[in-house]
């Protein structure tokens, strides 16, 4: 994994998700610490990111950490409605 690959993770895992992916959009936006991750889809598929409790969008934010330790970074996952 090569960095600044963090965005392609998160854009993958999304469009694996919901049933409009060419709606998905993932910014990054690079802190001095942190990386935010930006993560936007259609009204519709808000639910299947996010998932019972929250469930999906936790699960989201474990694999961005992993990677992300992996890399040396530290970044956060935001869902943008």
């Amino acid at each position: 994994m090569e960095p600044g690959s963090l965005k392609d993770l998160v854009e993958f895992m999304a469009k694996s998700l919901v049933d409009n992916p060419e709606e998905v959009e993932v910014n990054e936006v690079a802190g001095e610490q942190t990386t935010v991750v930006e993560l936007k889809v259609s009204k519709d598929d808000l639910g299947k990111v996010i998932g019972k409790q929250g469930r999906t969008a936790r699960s989201m934010r474990t694999i961005l950490s992993a990677a992300s330790t992996k890399l040396r970074k530290r970044s956060v996952l935001e869902i943008v409605e």
